[in-house]
């Protein structure tokens, strides 16, 4: 062991990678540097099987506090850290009086900047240590984006947002010069330390077929960068596409016939689809990320839980602030568990507190193309992970002492948790 080496010992949730719950009432982590310079895990389990290999690590103890992955957002509007509780009639009419105006303040990047910083602070407070992440239409959004994760060493994912069509002065940007630029943001910034570049059509109604053309070359281009965007997110928005593109048999099938479709491409919402969508993500290797909160708070309607398990679709958790309504994960499981509960306009479904945990963990690195890098603490992934405190609050601790099993614990701390449950949070 080297002196880089340390053990910290609490209670341990960990995940197989196929999303089986690990939990240890007394656990051990090992974690050491790699050769460039990332946290690893290097073992973990009992702390009574384990300790004898690692006696001459340094220790630090936590007891009666849980050591879990850290948590993915896999999807987020940074710049719209300022409009969370804007209130809307819905969700066209937010964009036009809350978010398009707040985003033009990304051409000045002192702005950006200052955001960028309160941003991550938001998400370390919050436990959460990967996110994918819309940036806005302005270059300098995503410099400041990106230099901030770089300076904390984090593993993040974003882009600058292409909309050369149906945008206010301000946010729309001009064809070939978006796509010049989403280029050179991808070689400044792709595969940089724990940083990967997303190419980012806000949504197909706003990007015109050579936009999204050029976009869909970009990432034949380049095919490990994320490609993210918006679906099916609201009816008004499924009209729109529909009329804006009739030749597509469905919203989803837009992003097909642009090359937008493939392993490590995420698209917000997927509420509005049918199993011939469904079947499409699973056939491209596309994933969902799924935003209770915004959708419930925008009336956009319910994620449909067991269409998606049925047909085999790829999904995570998201909590797409500024539409969404907290940063933290916990807040973000309750509402898919509202979601998943919801059974008049569609199947309705109890999901385990610790399924709803792994969508948020290890399940959202899967469909955003990272299983064996983050989101499980097995051996040999990066080390980001969260030390949580289950007494934070007089009620979380009551109601956390009656817990006979490790769901009862879970659920516990989704229906009761917020920042204040989060007690530490190490990053790789």
């Amino acid at each position: 062991m080297t002196a880089s080496t340390k053990a910290y010992r609490a209670r341990l949730l960990r995940f197989s990678p196929e999303g089986e719950a690990l939990f240890e009432e007394d656990g051990l982590l090992v974690v050491g540097l790699d050769a460039d310079g990332v946290q690893r895990v290097r073992d973990a389990g009992p702390y009574r099987e384990l300790i004898a290999r690692h006696a001459q690590v340094p220790l630090t103890y936590w007891p009666d506090r849980i050591i879990a992955p850290g948590f993915l957002d896999m999807h987020v509007h940074f710049p719209q850290t300022d409009i969370i509780g804007a209130p809307a009639e819905g969700l066209l009419p937010w964009l036009e009086n809350y978010t398009f105006p707040a985003e033009t303040r990304f051409a000045d990047a002192a702005h950006a900047g200052e955001v960028a910083g309160f941003f991550f602070d938001e998400l370390q407070r919050n436990g959460v240590t990967t996110a994918l992440t819309f940036c806005t239409s302005h270059p300098t959004s995503v410099d400041a984006f990106f230099g901030e994760a770089q300076r904390r060493g984090l593993r993040m994912m974003g882009g600058k947002v292409l909309q050369d069509r149906h945008s206010p002065d301000g946010v729309r940007d001009e064809t070939e010069q978006s796509l010049v630029d989403t280029e050179a943001l991808i070689r400044r910034w792709h595969n940089k330390g724990r940083l990967g570049y997303a190419i980012t059509p806000r949504f197909a109604p706003t990007s015109t077929d050579a936009q999204l053309r050029g976009a869909g070359e970009l990432a034949a281009r380049y095919p490990d960068t994320w490609i993210h965007s918006h679906v099916a997110e609201n009816k008004d928005e499924v009209q729109w596409a529909r009329e804006l593109f009739p030749k597509a048999r469905s919203y989803l099938d837009v992003y097909t016939g642009f090359g937008l479709m493939r392993e490590r491409a995420v698209y917000a919402h997927c509420i509005h689809f049918d199993d011939a969508d469904r079947a499409l993500m699973r056939e491209t290797g596309t994933a969902a990320a799924v935003s209770p909160t915004s959708n419930l708070f925008l009336g956009s309607g319910f994620f449909d839980y067991q269409g998606a398990d049925r047909i085999g679709m790829r999904h995570g958790l998201a909590s797409d602030v500024g539409g969404g309504t907290s940063f933290s994960p916990f807040h973000t499981m309750l509402a898919a568990y509202y979601v998943g509960r919801e059974g008049q306009t569609k199947p309705g479904l109890s999901l385990a507190p610790s399924r709803l945990w792994w969508n948020h963990t290890g399940g959202a690195a899967q469909a955003l193309g990272l299983q064996g890098v983050v989101g499980t603490l097995q051996v040999g992934t990066e080390a980001d992970f969260v030390v949580l405190h289950p007494a934070a609050t007089p009620l979380m601790a009551r109601k956390t002492a009656l817990a006979d099993s490790l769901e009862e614990l879970l659920f516990a701390l989704i229906v009761l948790g917020d920042d204040r449950l989060v007690e530490h949070v190490v990053t790789a």
